[in-house]
């Protein structure tokens, strides 16, 4: 039985898969975009996140230690110098899955696994849409709250200012 084994071997012997997310990984930093299987994306996002994390500081020791794991000096480059500088903010979740059609081959899972936040045009969108509706949300509940309240300042004003119109229109 497998009780409490995360890791998905993917039909592979241990250096095979090793080797094979360590292609994945360094393709995925330096094209920000990979298509594959969704099981490869899945496991992908396990090895290549906590490298993400680890790049947001810059250290020799970090360095090696990603180094060891992605065997590529160009890649761990961009990591360290490009990727780490746009995700220096964000807490985790570097990567997105997203689901594609089934391989016409053999009707495998298909699935394309990016970089968050070099998707411009995908982040851009949501980002204005969240903004946008928010601001909608708080105006109106803002706008309601002041309606109320000018009602109440003229109501009393409009008492006292009413005679004072009509008087000057007779």
């Amino acid at each position: 039985m497998r009780h409490g084994k995360k890791v998905n071997h993917l039909g592979r012997t241990d250096s095979h898969r090793k080797a094979m997310l360590a292609n994945m990984a360094t393709s995925l930093i330096k094209h920000k975009r990979i298509t594959t299987t969704l099981a490869k994306a899945k496991a992908l996002r396990k090895y290549v996140e906590p490298l993400i994390t680890k790049s947001k500081t810059d250290t020799t020791h970090s360095r090696r230690t990603v180094f060891a794991y992605l065997k590529d000096k160009d890649a761990v480059t961009i990591l360290f110098r490009e990727v780490s500088e746009k995700v220096a903010t964000r807490p985790g979740g570097y990567t997105r899955i997203i689901k594609l059609e089934n391989r016409l081959g053999d009707n495998a899972e298909m699935a394309f696994i990016e970089l968050v936040d070099y998707n411009e045009v995908y982040g851009k969108t949501a980002q204005t849409e969240k903004k946008a509706t928010r601001r909608r949300g708080v105006s109106k509940k803002k706008a309601t709250e002041e309606v109320a309240e000018e009602v109440k300042a003229e109501g009393t004003v409009a008492t006292e200012e009413a005679p004072a119109t009509e008087e000057k229109k007779d």
